[in-house]
């Protein structure tokens, strides 16, 4: 038989969560955040230049970007509550 090799990574506790493992994880969070708003504002910026209806089209972009950031930072935050 044998051994199982040894990881570095933390232990799951009884949920099969692992500890919040620090910067790397808020790191993570912050560049989704940003990049969720980047391509919000992306998108309302080519459709203003499409449609001339600047600045209508990149404030609903913005918006768009501001609530998936949102969504997909409490989705990584709740794994830790």
């Amino acid at each position: 038989m044998t051994e199982p090799e040894p990881s570095d990574a933390a232990p799951a506790d009884a949920d099969g969560i692992k500890p919040l493992p620090g910067a790397a994880a808020f790191l993570g969070m912050g560049l989704s955040a940003a990049v969720c708003v980047a391509i919000g504002v992306g998108l309302g910026l080519w459709a203003d230049s499409a449609w001339h209806t600047a600045p209508a089209l990149l404030v609903v972009g913005l918006l768009l970007g501001l609530a998936a950031a949102t969504l997909g930072v409490v989705g990584q935050i709740r794994k830790y509550l």
